[in-house]
């Protein structure tokens, strides 16, 4: 039994409804747009994934915290969310690599939480309702007050996030074995398994903050240029999209991941819309209309591309077309350039290939990626 009592926590949604439950994490107060996460595992890679800054996220599975926090999984230098929501922690993690509990993570970050309500309700709430702003209090217990300041909290509709929790300075990981190819990466709130990924297939990545230009991208030399996931609107980011819209003119190779794959639809001249609710888990079917193939996949996103899912598109860099979708619902998961003989020249997926705690299934983007650039380098004559 517990030495004392947990202190008495309330979360408010914007549009009034009021959940009871106790403190879990830091005390203290915190606000941001509430989003669920159908993930059973893999919650140390969602706390510190940068493309959850300025969102409070709930945890669909009731048993939260059982494996404990390490220092080996995380994907990022610190954790992300605005605010954490779960049914039951653990009260003992059991885990051969677990250094200390989820909750002690928490209160060392200053991360917010409660725990102990409905979940499931919270859930089913957002799914009928959307989306919405969240304020989650252990020194405010008053509904009414802390529902006027959810109210006047920041939006996510037309926030431009990518500088928040991109890199300062560029940084190199080097190609695991023989060096094979050099990519520039943007950092847009870009996932500490990502380059590590393309570093297993022998590739040199030059991370860049994602405030680089195309002359910060030429210095790196690179064969291909990619840009990460990261949190925010795509709309309000403009800057990256006028960088990878020069660099398809100067017929640079092209890899974006889930924000890489909206700002790369923009840049095509495809709209974005925001989600009701979004795609965050690991268990979200989509199919490869490349190969006809169908994965389990993982998923963060609030907002998505608006493209013709059966029609290609002439635009000044080639011809578009959607390459992935999602089988539940539609959405666009994947986009494709190509030139007029059908040449592949770019593409982007609104999914995960480097998830971690997993699922693995479109791992071979990465291959598709090494693929592209090495086409990139074959001359006519060579052909």
């Amino acid at each position: 039994m517990p030495l004392h009592a947990p202190k008495p926590a309330l979360l408010v949604l914007e549009d009034g409804r009021v959940f009871h439950g106790e403190s879990f994490g830091a005390e203290g107060e915190t606000f941001g747009e509430a989003v669920f996460n159908t993930g059973m595992t893999g919650y140390q890679e969602t706390l510190t994934d940068p493309s959850y800054h300025g969102q409070v996220v709930v945890m669909t599975a009731p048993h939260i915290g059982n494996t404990g926090m390490n220092d080996e999984d995380p994907e990022s230098s610190r954790i992300w969310v605005a605010g954490y929501v779960v049914r039951e922690p653990a009260r003992v993690p059991s885990n051969w690599r677990a250094q200390r509990t989820l909750a002690d993570d928490l209160r060392e970050q200053g991360v917010v939480g409660i725990s102990g309500i409905d979940t499931r309700a919270l859930t089913r709430h957002l799914r009928e309702r959307g989306a919405m702003r969240v304020g989650i209090s252990s020194i405010d217990t008053d509904p009414a007050v802390l529902l006027e300041k959810v109210k006047n909290s920041a939006e996510m509709s037309g926030a431009n996030m990518s500088d928040a929790v991109s890199t300062s300075q560029a940084y190199v990981v080097p190609a695991v074995g023989e060096k094979k190819f050099t990519v520039a990466a943007l950092d847009l709130g870009i996932k500490a398994n990502t380059p590590r990924m393309m570093a297993e297939r022998g590739i040199e990545v030059h991370v860049l903050p994602a405030d680089a230009s195309l002359e910060d991208v030429k210095a790196v030399n690179p064969d291909g240029l990619f840009f990460s996931n990261g949190p925010g609107d795509p709309s309000a980011t403009t800057g990256q999209v006028e960088l990878l819209k020069a660099a398809l003119g100067e017929e640079i190779p092209y890899f974006g991941i889930c924000f890489g794959n909206q700002l790369f639809g923009r840049a095509l001249g495809f709209g974005t819309y925001k989600l009701k609710y979004g795609h965050r888990g690991i268990n979200q079917p989509v199919m490869d209309r490349t190969t006809g193939k169908v994965e389990v996949t993982a998923h963060n996103h609030g907002f998505a591309v608006d493209a013709p899912l059966d029609a290609a598109t002439e635009t000044p860099f080639g011809i578009a077309t959607v390459s992935h979708v999602c089988l539940n619902d539609d959405v666009v998961e994947g986009l494709e350039l190509r030139d007029p003989a059908g040449k592949l020249k770019a593409f982007s997926v609104q999914y995960h290939p480097e998830a971690a705690a997993g699922p693995h299934d479109a791992a071979y983007l990465f291959d598709r990626f090494s693929q592209l650039m090495a086409d990139a380098t074959v001359t006519p004559q060579e052909a």
